[in-house]
């Protein structure tokens, strides 16, 4: 089966609306993970506009299962995370004003700078993912870099799924396969909700693990966290 991590940004831009402590991250966090959910993901960006570089070294204290922690590899966040000790770190090429993400690496480009970080963050016991579109010639450059995983960028699937879902699909099987033939792990991420992620996980050979926030904190506003985290759980179900 494969995983579902739950990125909780959404519910840091709720708190940091008002100020104080409403809603309680770290509540949310540990009652997400007794719904069912397997990983809690989190995003802190530079100007900490939702998730605080202080909730990255609080979160460990409640999340008992998988903690991926997403960002940009500044000399900060790296950092910040060989301080906190996540189970997985995700690179991103996030620029410091991104709303979102938009884009996987470059890798060909970034081969040099990846490795470097990758390395050091080997050293640090903690596992890699790079985040990148589902072109072939990219997983390949990112086999050199020595990351443990990808994470397929599956905004262009989420956009073409009630138009064409094969064809959408199509890109990130190639890739997927692509990966596991190179003996790289699988996740995936960006517009999956309960509607497209289904069809996304059945397709997918040895797919590891989804990060899924947006969708998901919205979906919730109508069924609440308690249902609508079972309901993800089926959708993954092989």
């Amino acid at each position: 089966m494969t995983l579902l991590s739950v990125n909780i940004n959404k519910v840091a831009t709720l708190r940091n609306s008002r100020g104080g402590n409403v809603p309680d991250l770290l509540k949310v966090a540990k009652d997400l993970q007794e719904f069912g959910a397997q990983g809690i993901t989190i995003h802190p960006r530079p100007d900490e506009r939702h998730i605080r570089y202080e909730d990255a070294r609080n979160l460990p204290k409640v999340v008992k299962t998988e903690f991926n922690i997403e960002g940009n590899p500044t000399t900060k966040f790296l950092n910040l995370v060989c301080e906190v000790k996540p189970t997985q770190v995700t690179l991103v090429p996030d620029a410091e004003d991104a709303i979102t993400s938009s884009a996987g690496w470059n890798i060909k480009k970034h081969a040099k700078f990846l490795k470097s970080v990758i390395d050091k963050l080997k050293i640090e016991g903690i596992r890699t993912s790079i985040f990148v579109d589902p072109d072939i010639s990219i997983i390949e450059a990112a086999f050199e870099t020595g990351t443990d995983r990808i994470e397929l960028y599956t905004e262009n699937y989420a956009k073409t799924y009630n138009l064409n879902r094969e064809n959408g699909i199509t890109p990130y099987i190639l890739a997927a396969e692509k990966a596991t033939e190179l003996g790289i792990g699988v996740n995936a991420g960006h517009d999956l909700n309960l509607k497209n992620l289904a069809y996304f996980a059945q397709n997918i050979p040895d797919l590891l693990e989804v990060s899924i926030g947006h969708a998901l904190i919205s979906e919730s506003l109508y069924l609440g966290f308690k249902n609508v985290i079972p309901k993800y759980l089926e959708c993954l179900v092989k």
